[in-house]
């Protein structure tokens, strides 16, 4: 690139107000972030596996297609360590109408404000991520969850690491509730049956009422041989018509953003309680867990109780604190500890 295209396309950048602040509106888009384990194994299941990104599952008792989904080591792409990796254990050529696998990351409204969504100043936004795996085209969906709005494009993956980077208008029709709900999804397909596909693919935005078939038109199926494999990495969210760079975050940061939606326990971990020293805890005890983060909502909360305790209850939880009631053994002593084990609090969106 000559020093004036260089020029050009920084006056670019810096027209769409691009440099400087916090740019990527992912969290835990370099996957770094694990806590609720590194390798997990999907057939008919909905969940959310590494951080802030869920597997959606639809139609799956008719799908014979399986996966294992992993937290993959990365020595083969400068600037990132870790990736997503995708790996078809039981393939699926036989393919149901409503089938249709996604990995999804949900964004709440309030931090969505941004993009100026549904006014005549709408702003234009890009997606970029870097993949690699068995060459597919696939497809990101962009589902505005407030106003049943939607907007797609596809992509092409191949055997090396390639950055895809995708612009979108921005959209005058529809504003974002500007709360900590529910209000905006990425959703990348990998697989679809005809109920989701069997359509065209429009371009542009429009309505998500009564056009599931143009969904993921076009796509081909992660699941068509137990060869396939994926991976991504780096995914960035961001205002404006250009990719720059991957905004990068220490690990601290992107585990505290994290666990604004799930918090748990590392492995092996207990919380610790014990009655006062001038009462035993025989009949009932109150104990309290302060999250480290303070939850998007009321989470909820689940844990394994353990040590001079029948039973535990959890009572109440807010965003910032989770009671627990604890009905002793009868013989427990004013030094004797009860314990919570496998602790988890989950907001997620």
């Amino acid at each position: 690139m000559s020093k004036a295209a260089e020029l050009a396309k920084m006056g670019e950048v810096l027209t769409n107000s691009q440099i400087g602040g916090r740019r990527n509106m992912v969290i835990n888009g370099a996957m770094q972030v694990a806590q609720r384990g590194t390798s997990f194994n999907y057939t008919t299941t909905d969940a959310y596996s590494l951080d802030r990104f869920r597997i959606d599952v639809t139609g799956g008792d008719n799908s014979a297609g399986a996966f294992t989904l992993t937290q993959a080591a990365v020595t083969d792409l400068p600037g990132f360590t870790k990736a997503m990796k995708f790996d078809v254990t039981t393939a699926d050529t036989s393919i149901a109408a409503g089938e249709a696998l996604n990995l999804s990351y949900r964004i709440e409204g309030q931090d969505l404000q941004q993009l100026k969504k549904g006014t005549s100043e709408a702003e234009k936004f890009t997606i970029s991520f870097y993949v690699k795996g068995t060459a597919k085209t696939y497809a990101l969906e962009i589902l505005d969850i407030d106003n049943s709005r939607m907007n797609h494009q596809t992509f092409g993956v191949t055997t090396s690491w390639n950055r895809v980077v995708l612009t979108f208008d921005g959209d005058t029709t529809g504003a974002l509730d500007n709360n900590n709900e529910r209000s905006l999804d990425l959703n990348f397909w990998f697989h679809a049956g005809s109920t989701y596909a069997g359509g065209t693919m429009a371009t542009g935005w429009g309505t998500s009422s009564g056009t599931n078939a143009n969904r993921a038109a076009g796509i081909g199926s992660l699941y068509s041989s137990t060869d396939n494999e994926l991976f991504i990495t780096g995914l960035q969210m961001e205002v404006g018509s250009q990719a720059t760079p991957f905004e990068h975050r220490s690990f601290g940061e992107e585990l505290a953003l994290c666990q604004r939606y799930f918090e748990t326990l590392p492995s092996g971990g207990k919380v610790q309680f014990g009655p006062n020293s001038n009462s035993n805890f025989s009949s009932y005890s109150n104990a309290n867990v302060i999250f480290k983060v303070e939850k998007r909502a009321n989470p909820t909360v689940t844990a394994t109780s353990s040590g001079n305790s029948n039973n535990a209850i959890n009572s109440y939880s807010t965003a910032a604190i989770s009671t627990w009631g604890f009905i002793g053994s009868g013989n427990a002593q004013a030094n004797d500890a009860f314990f919570l084990s496998a602790f988890t609090a989950d907001s997620e969106l």
